[in-house]
């Protein structure tokens, strides 16, 4: 299992990785004015659920189903 520390350099990667993501997303729309890809966005939402996971706690997660 992985320690408070690890998870935290994995959610801080993660993070890192979308925030450029969302970046590059984000001056298409508003420079280019073109929409994304639906499967870039869905890409993305899939990796901010796979960092939810992470971050939550198992019992927060069961109350939410």
């Amino acid at each position: 299992m992985a320690t408070a520390k690890e998870k935290k350099e994995e959610v801080k990667a993660s993070l890192k990785i979308l925030r450029a993501e969302l970046r590059k997303m984000h001056l298409g729309v508003t420079e280019e004015l073109a929409l994304p890809e639906p499967t870039e966005v869905k890409k993305l939402m899939t990796q901010m659920e796979e960092l939810l996971v992470v971050i939550e706690p198992k019992s927060s997660r069961k109350a939410k189903k």
